[in-house]
């Protein structure tokens, strides 16, 4: 067995998808080894990604996925093939596999989170029908990381990612590291099978497939340095990516060849925070898991490239920690597309195991390195456990390891412990202090006396503050407020790199964690990456897309003794304007208790602004006065009013003559709200003196069921293709109804299936479902009907083609 070091797409090897076809039971036994393939009908027929158990949306079975299974499919191997180098690809099989082939057992690997290459060469029949079998070791008492103690997150199982056969010569690249800084200097690092009389060259070609610099042909060697002219650094804002293509020749003739994409950039860390490009750069990020409802890992590319865009396009971060272990090159490679930056670390959650756990961690990050470390969005290697307790003998080597193979990034160990043993360059610490009437981080003197390196925290908010999206509204708002609190605390110490918060989205978990069934609400948006709330704190603090999201619905029945409280809007416009009935209330800017943040939330305290002097044609003075009372009437009730507000009541009945009734009257009116007819509040978000964003709220007139899928076009390549489908209970206005519960029936026509149930109900007026080709082109139908409503219909286009790679350097 040889671990992959080196992720490619594009080159001379012969690469043969093998997803399809695969015979899968819930049991192994050496007899599967050699039983008629005419015996094998009676196994369950498989595409891959697959999970070995689909899964319920919640209160589901951890055991469920626990088992010992095998996967099985013929592989026919051509004669003319034969003296050439013949091995399988596993992108990732969870999480103990052993590979047979003929019968004969060929090696194993004891991670579920990094890929490997098994050589067949030996084993295979040329020319004729061969049997490729896979044991598939499931169980969470498996000696190897991230098991061995409890674990917050399920694991699942299963062949999830692809599965390739390669064929090369002999003679062939075995791994190429490029590593290039921001001022153009390249450094090729090369292993490979050659003989002596063997050559190569290359070229470095941009985005445009335009020779930027090229390789003479040259003896094999183990490293080669040059320096390209007029390149143009990866950034967040220009992730610029180049290609370097190299051959192997030998006696004039191509052997091998071999193309690795990359990025010319420069990562680092000070006491001052960390540095793109020699530019200081604040961190705003979120933690990821690589799981999905009822899939479990088993999803293909389209889906992992999906969770890239909604981290940087619909959630504003510049960063993402794959918590906790090595996620999908799919997801990664969308990743060094749109300028996402990742924080990626070794499997593990708090357990440290025996030697021989400790050996499988070890190489898992020599694994982790050298099969990632051409991609220019890791910034940083994890080298330590998560949240575990100091092992310097351990995690001495670990960062060694991690700095021989690529000295070019730091090492960072994510702990939730002060004062730990710093071995690592980065101090990374999951900080769970805010409570919500505290500070909203440590300062970094108070976690580490190491102030000289660089520090930056990994988690926080998540547990301390489960929030769904049927939950009332002063909690959804408050979920959301933590999460700006933390984000403007770290906002305004320099010495903190940045922070990710817990998490992206809710996730399926184990017994001892979640709200007992089986799901972690630690999310800024649910399960089906619908955003609850708080997603709209990371959205609005980029400038691209307008963003305006209102904390209340403006129902006085939805608020403690029928007071709406504080109003907070999400926006990144530079003010608000209020209008109350078409009549301008007042304009309102951002919150300078939320001063470390680019755009801090607006704090609408005063929903009745000017009304009162142009409604009720009082003074300023007098309107004033008169706010202040209806206010402390809400704040301390008619009876409590302190003495200054019962002075100010005084005056305005004796000068103004505004007695108890008219009080009364103006009350119900400008804050109650009771009785009356048609009550509409719209909010304008206004950049630059032009208003970008509106969000309206008026009593419920109607129900709409919105549908959104994230494709109308499916291609169903080397594996299947899926489609995910967001749907939405909303007013006339598009406001999400958050207390709609209704049931939903789903049903597929044509060249697609679901993936899931097909009856399922919103949560919190959200929704979501999956479809997937199932090998045929043709036009697919899904119908998705909510209960009191027609049924409503998306269409795909199901082609079949080589993937849904969305094109060189897509931005």
């Amino acid at each position: 067995m040889t671990a992959l070091s080196g992720y490619w797409k594009e080159g001379m090897i012969m690469k043969y998808s093998l997803n399809d076809d695969w015979f899968f039971t819930r049991y192994f036994d050496t007899e599967l080894m050699t039983l008629p393939g005419d015996q094998w009908e009676n196994f369950e027929k498989v595409r891959l990604p697959h999970s070995v158990q689909l899964f319920p949306r919640n209160y589901c079975n951890e055991d469920d996925y626990q088992m010992v299974s095998t996967y099985m499919r013929h592989l026919d191997i051509k004669k003319e093939w034969e003296g050439k180098n013949i091995t399988l690809f596993f992108e990732g099989a969870a999480h103990e596999a052993t590979v047979y082939c003929n019968g004969q057992e060929i090696c194993r690997h004891g991670c579920g989170y990094t890929a490997f290459e098994a050589d067949i060469t030996d084993a295979v029949v040329f020319g004729g029908q061969n049997t490729v079998a896979v044991r598939l070791d499931s169980r969470e008492s498996l000696n190897v990381p991230p098991f061995g103690g409890q674990i917050d997150y399920l694991t699942f199982g299963g062949l999830y990612r692809q599965v390739w056969l390669l064929v090369r010569e002999n003679s062939h690249f075995k791994d190429v590291f490029v590593r290039a800084e921001m001022d153009g200097m390249m450094e090729i690092q090369i292993r490979g099978v050659h003989t002596e009389n063997t050559v190569i060259r290359g070229h470095v070609l941009d985005r445009e497939k335009k020779e930027a610099a090229a390789i003479s042909e040259r003896p094999f060697a183990d490293k080669i340095v040059l320096k390209p002219e007029n390149i143009k650094p990866w950034t967040l804002s220009q992730p610029w990516l180049y290609t370097l293509s190299l051959e192997m020749v030998r006696d004039g003739a191509v052997v091998d060849s071999l193309n690795v994409r990359f990025g010319f950039r420069t990562v680092a860390f000070t006491d001052q925070g960390f540095f793109l490009n020699g530019k200081r750069c604040k961190l705003r990020g979120l933690n990821r898991h690589q799981s999905w409802p009822y899939m479990g890992y088993g999803v293909p590319a389209r889906g992992q490239r999906l969770d890239a865009d909604i981290l940087k396009r619909k959630l504003g971060c510049n960063a993402v920690r794959t918590s906790h272990y090595p996620q999908s090159q799919d997801f990664i490679d969308r990743c060094d597309e749109l300028g996402l930056l990742v924080f990626t670390e070794i499997p593990g959650w708090q357990h440290i195991g025996d030697e021989a756990w400790k050996n499988q961690a070890m190489e898992n990050v020599r694994e982790m390195v050298t099969q990632y470390r051409n991609h220019p969005s890791i910034f940083m290697w994890g080298v330590r456990i998560n949240e575990s307790a100091d092992d310097d003998e351990f995690y001495e080597r670990t960062n060694a390891i991690a700095r021989s193979l690529d000295p070019s990034r730091p090492t960072g160990g994510v702990r939730c412990i002060k004062n730990s043993r710093l071995l690592e360059d980065v101090y990374t610490y999951n900080d769970f202090v805010h409570s919500g009437h505290n500070a909203g981080c440590e300062a970094k003197k108070n976690v580490t006396s190491d102030m000289s390196k660089g520090y930056m925290i990994t988690e926080y908010c998540g547990h301390m503050f489960p929030t769904k999206n049927y939950d009332c509204e002063e909690h959804r708002t408050e979920h959301a407020l933590r999460h700006a609190r933390v984000l403007a605390d770290v906002g305004k110490n320099r010495d903190i790199a940045g922070s990710f918060g817990w998490c992206m989205f809710d996730y399926n978990t184990h017994r001892d964690f979640g709200s007992g069934d089986r799901v972690c609400y630690h999310g800024v948006m649910d399960m089906f990456r619908n955003p609850k709330l708080a997603a709209a704190v990371y959205a609005s603090q980029q400038n691209k897309t307008p963003v305006l999201e209102v904390s209340s619905s403006m129902d006085i029945g939805d608020h403690p003794a029928g007071q709406l409280g504080k109003v907070i809007v999400f926006t990144n416009g530079d003010f608000v304007r209020l209008y109350k009935n078409d009549e301008y209330v007042g304009s309102y800017g951002p919150s300078p208790a939320y001063g470390g943040m680019k755009h801090p939330p607006v704090i609408i305290e005063d929903t009745v602004g000017s009304l009162l002097e142009r409604k009720e044609g009082y003074d300023q003075k007098t309107a004033r006065m008169v706010k202040d009372c209806l206010y402390g009437v809400v704040k301390y009730g008619p009876d409590g009013l302190p003495k200054k507000l019962r002075l100010k009541m005084a005056w305005l009945l004796a000068v103004k003559h505004i007695d108890q009734g008219k009080m009364r009257e103006l009350f119900g009116k400008y804050i109650g709200g009771w009785g009356e007819k048609h009550r509409t509040w719209r909010f304008e978000a206004v950049r630059g003196g032009q208003v970008i964003a509106v969000r309206e709220r008026l009593p419920f007139e109607g129900m709409i069921l919105d549908i959104h899928s994230d494709t109308k076009v499916l291609v169903d390549g080397p594996a299947w293709d899926m489609a995910t489908v967001n749907f939405s209970a909303r007013d006339t206005c598009g406001n999400v109804l958050n207390y709609c519960q209704n049931g939903i029936s789903l049903r597929t026509e044509g060249p697609i299936e679901l993936c899931g149930p097909a009856q399922t109900s919103l949560c919190g007026g959200w929704g979501g479902c999956y479809v997937r080709t199932v090998g045929a082109a043709g036009t697919g139908r899904l119908y998705v009907k909510m209960e009191g409503m027609e049924e409503k219909m998306v269409a795909f286009t199901v082609k079949k083609g080589e993937g849904v790679n969305d094109g060189f350097n897509k931005i």
